[in-house]
């Protein structure tokens, strides 16, 4: 069976962290945002993996991911990742 979920990776001081709002609590780093990517794929599987032994239901993907634009009157100093 495939699933989707929504993923957020975040720029942190020494890393990079990404976790999953559909499924609280499964998280992951990595020094690189690929590697924050393909550990955060291996702890969704775990994660998948662990419920469906437990017994427990499976979440339901239900975020929506969008990126939105706006322009602002004056253009403060905004840093990029």
């Amino acid at each position: 069976m495939k699933l989707r979920y929504a993923v957020v990776i975040e720029k942190a001081p020494n890393n990079y962290s990404a976790y999953v709002p559909d499924l609280p609590g499964c998280v992951a780093t990595g020094r690189t945002s690929a590697e924050a990517e393909k550990q955060i794929k291996l702890a969704i599987r775990e994660h998948l993996e662990a419920l469906a032994q437990s017994g427990c239901p499976i979440p339901p993907s239900t975020t929506v991911c969008e990126y939105i634009e706006t322009q602002l009157a004056a253009a403060p100093s905004v840093s990029q990742p």
